[in-house]
């Protein structure tokens, strides 16, 4: 399952059903789970642990260092999860001490070739980063998300669950979860309908949705406002009315609107 070129340092752990191609590099803090496939050229390193039936492809870079002037070498981590597809070139850094010390990422993501993870960033799960969408350092993306191509995210900014950005969309700010967005500073056009109904959301769900959507977009509401009028109107144990109030609540650099 490990062919005789690729060089696995002593004190990487590999489960005996992780298979690595040629000339793959595998440092020694490594740790890789069941059913994981490394292809040919790729660079895992750093303090990583990567779970299982995760697919590798060839040349991408895990763990390397981040790209940070802050950074200075000290012990930082990188975890990804179960089910995730890592395709050509892509780069996923480890954390900074600035920001916890660790990259995460969740499971049943799909990340095109040259995508990029900086440091300290949160990838949940099921979320898709077309080819070379690019996070910068200490960035979320909830579950369900989906970034295209040549898309870039801010630093420090949020995406929240269920959003779909435009193919180069530069993300300045909190992306508001079901919305999409596009453009050179990135406002929403209108609601991910489509990818929600695919998801199973109920007619009663999506209602909240859109009028969630209307009152924060297209009335004259400060955020604080439009937070009052939606906790006061709306039933706060519904899940996506709690997860958009949640979301509002905790924006730190402002919507993108």
């Amino acid at each position: 399952m490990i062919h005789q070129t690729a060089i696995i340092a002593p004190g990487a752990e590999l489960d005996p059903s992780v298979s690595v191609g040629p000339y793959a590099v595998i440092g020694e803090h490594v740790r890789i789970g069941a059913g994981t496939t490394v292809g040919p050229h790729a660079v895992i390193e750093g303090y990583t642990e990567i779970g299982c039936d995760n697919q590798i492809f060839q040349f991408a870079s895990i763990g390397a260092v981040p790209q940070d002037l802050k950074f200075h070498g000290e012990k930082s981590y990188l975890k990804i999860g179960d089910r995730n597809k890592i395709r050509e070139f892509v780069t996923i850094h480890l954390g900074t001490e600035d920001g916890g010390g660790i990259t995460t990422i969740g499971d049943d993501n799909l990340f095109m070739a040259y995508a990029h993870v900086a440091h300290d960033c949160i990838v949940k799960d099921h979320v898709i980063l077309a080819n070379a969408a690019t996070l910068a350092g200490h960035v979320e993306v909830d579950s369900f998300a989906i970034l295209g191509g040549l898309s870039a995210v801010h630093q420090f900014t949020r995406i929240g669950c269920h959003v779909m950005a435009s193919g180069g969309s530069m993300i300045g700010q909190d992306v508001v979860p079901y919305a999409i967005v596009q453009g050179d500073r990135a406002k929403p056009v209108g609601l991910n309908l489509t990818g929600l109904k695919r998801r199973g959301f109920s007619s009663a769900a999506l209602a909240n949705i859109k009028n969630m959507y209307k009152i924060v977009f297209r009335s004259n509401f400060k955020l604080e406002e439009a937070i009052e009028k939606i906790s006061n109107e709306f039933d706060t144990h519904a899940d996506e009315v709690l997860t958009y109030i949640e979301f509002l609540q905790k924006s730190e650099r402002g919507l993108a609107r």
